[in-house]
């Protein structure tokens, strides 16, 4: 891969330093070279990441400011590579994630690329192929089979995720980076809309994976129930003025504040929160929409260049990846031997298979293991079959197929499937 372009990784943490050394410790995964990473964070977080030895060429950027626009600028502006990376500290990619999402800029044309977010369960989706429009709606576009090269059109654009996305470095400092008054929401939506607009094609690229968690902050809890609407409706008037101008605001955020009524009551006949709450909630989006109305456009300055010089993340080639499986048995025993193998930062997927119907579930452990767990006659897609009758190495032959793609497995050749069946019990 001598030929590939360098990127910069950005990843932007606040409160959630565990959550930030397990991302860097799935970036430490990854498949491409070469790559830097550039970690913007609290004292918290600074202080986590330095205390990771195998992290000690992360470059860090102290900043202790709620607002995640102007924390990747920080981000965009120390980093040295001529693509620029983004993914949350409460995500992991997958060991080929920025290798399919780096290399569609080979078209020069392309300034954007982005791909799919799987959710909670590590399984299901949580975000696939969007565009996102002028009012700040996002809608669904069909999933290609492989790289779709996309331009945007008038009040539309296809739409990446912060947390996983990719832009050409030049085109984004140009561009002024995201724009400030997007401390938290519509943030990378307003971005999309402006590329888009100056001729810029997004890439789509499925194969581009990341797992992401929805981790509990100071906006809303682990289980997503909102805690302070401020800056989603800061975000929302904010976005209405840049991208829909003539739209009446008064209006608008009668709207938009009863669907914020409906879910926060829907929310509430489920027992997640109380009526006083919901009365609170909305007093904040109330004030947060007063406030993003004054958060006039102005023009964006162009970001300053890298400071320092590119600092690849990882040296020599990637590790060949592992599987190994077992029974859940036995799990405990099967996660010491595997977080072993991992210690030097060889990828493992660890599959445990219990004899039950069980939905499987996939997680990234902190020491570096990719965990699939659930029942041998139970379904991992969820589109699938609620059952099927497997044999235990039928059924590993099948799992490790399902992500052989994203995690540079190679399934071949007879010599894997040996390897696999000695690995097994």
């Amino acid at each position: 891969m001598t030929d590939a372009p360098r990127a910069s990784v950005v990843v932007v943490s606040r409160g959630r330093p565990d959550a930030l050394v397990r991302c860097l410790r799935g970036l430490s995964q990854l498949t491409y070279r070469p790559f830097e990473v550039v970690v913007v964070a609290d004292p918290a977080g600074m202080q986590a990441v330095s205390a990771a030895p195998w992290a000690a060429r992360a470059r860090l950027v102290p900043f202790d400011i709620p607002n995640i626009s102007a924390a990747r600028n920080a981000g965009i502006e120390a980093a040295a590579g001529e693509i620029v990376a983004f993914i949350d500290d409460d995500a992991v990619p997958e060991p080929t994630w920025l290798t399919a999402l780096a290399a569609p800029f080979a078209e020069p044309a392309v300034t954007v690329a982005g791909g799919p977010v799987r959710g909670r369960n590590g399984i299901s989706w949580q975000w696939r192929a969007r565009d996102i429009l002028a009012t700040g709606e996002s809608v669904p576009r069909t999933e290609p089979g492989g790289v779709e090269i996309l331009a945007g059109s008038a009040g539309r654009a296809p739409k990446t995720e912060g947390t996983n996305m990719a832009v050409r470095r030049q085109t984004l400092a140009a561009a002024g980076g995201f724009d400030p008054a997007f401390r938290f929401y519509l943030d990378e939506a307003d971005l999309n809309l402006r590329l888009a607009a100056a001729g810029g094609l997004t890439a789509w690229v499925p194969a581009a994976e990341v797992h992401h968690g929805y981790l509990a902050s100071d906006r809303r809890g682990a289980d997503r129930t909102p805690r302070d609407l401020t800056q989603i409706g800061a975000s929302l008037a904010a976005f209405l003025l840049r991208h829909a101008p003539r739209t009446d605001l008064a209006a608008a955020h009668a709207s938009e504040r009863l669907a914020q009524r409906r879910r926060l009551l829907g929310h509430m006949v489920a027992g997640r929160l109380e009526p006083r709450d919901v009365a609170r909630l909305l007093a904040g989006f109330d004030a947060g929409w007063a406030d993003g109305a004054t958060r006039t456009p102005v023009p964006r300055p162009a970001l300053a260049g890298a400071a320092g010089p590119f600092r690849p993340f990882l040296d020599g080639p990637p590790r060949p990846p592992r599987i190994m499986a077992g029974r859940s048995v036995r799990a405990r025993a099967h996660l010491s031997r595997a977080r072993a193998v991992a210690a030097d930062g060889t990828p493992v997927s660890l599959f445990l298979f219990s004899p039950t119907l069980r939905y499987h579930t996939v997680r990234f452990d902190p020491a570096g293991v990719w965990i699939q767990q659930g029942g041998l006659f139970g379904r991992a897609e969820r589109s699938e079959q609620v059952w099927k009758m497997w044999r235990f190495g039928s059924r590993l032959s099948k799992e490790a197929a399902r992500v052989a793609r994203v995690r540079g497995l190679a399934l071949s050749d007879g010599s894997e499937m040996t390897e696999r069946q000695k690995e097994s019990d």
